[in-house]
């Protein structure tokens, strides 16, 4: 029943995401911990983090992880590997068909007006999702035990820091990199 509930959750996912995996985050984060609760709010932050440090899409990677975990809680390794590729191709599905059926279509309607209104209308909408993807993150939205904030002192020093790099135009690999090991002597030592 938990693998149907995460392959219809990642399936919606993947047909209402527009605007790619960062505009899906808050999506992801209702159906993850708001709609199912299979993990915490800070559980999800983390399982964000690890998306965006390994190659590929955010989306997919972050389907990947949440598919193993929640997989996992049927109580064995083969569940959460099941899971991973449930949910893996659950997300993957929608984007797949409908590129399919878009890209033979598009080149002759790419020019008309109604086409041209509705992608422009999407644009904000994308910038918007993804802004409410990082507040969900900032602040949790629940009060159950473990959905705690991530966000303490040092992480706005971090992010601060990484801004200010980024705005520089310090090489992103760099900023993550040294973050890394920021985040080691910071919560690790101390």
């Amino acid at each position: 029943m938990i693998l149907w509930q995460l392959f219809v959750s990642y399936l919606k996912i993947g047909f209402f995401g527009f605007g790619g995996g960062y505009a899906m985050l808050s999506l992801i984060q209702n159906e993850v911990v708001v709609q199912h609760a299979w993990m915490t709010n800070a559980e999800f932050a983390d399982i964000v983090a690890l998306s965006q440090i390994t190659p590929g899409p955010i989306a997919i990677n972050s389907a990947t992880y949440v598919g193993y975990t929640v997989g996992l809680q049927l109580g064995h390794t083969a569940g959460g590997l099941l899971g991973a590729i449930i949910a893996t191709l659950a997300v993957c599905l929608p984007a797949l068909t409908l590129m399919i059926l878009v890209a033979r279509f598009f080149m002759r309607l790419k020019n008309n007006r109604w086409v041209e209104g509705a992608m422009r209308g999407m644009r904000p909408v994308v910038i918007g999702m993804i802004a409410a993807a990082a507040l969900l993150l900032i602040f949790p939205h629940s009060n159950a035990p473990g959905d705690r904030n991530f966000i303490d002192g040092w992480s706005w020093a971090l992010f601060a820091t990484v801004f200010i790099g980024s705005w520089r135009k310090i090489n992103p690999i760099l900023l993550i990199c040294l973050s890394a090991v920021a985040g080691i002597v910071i919560y690790y030592l101390f």
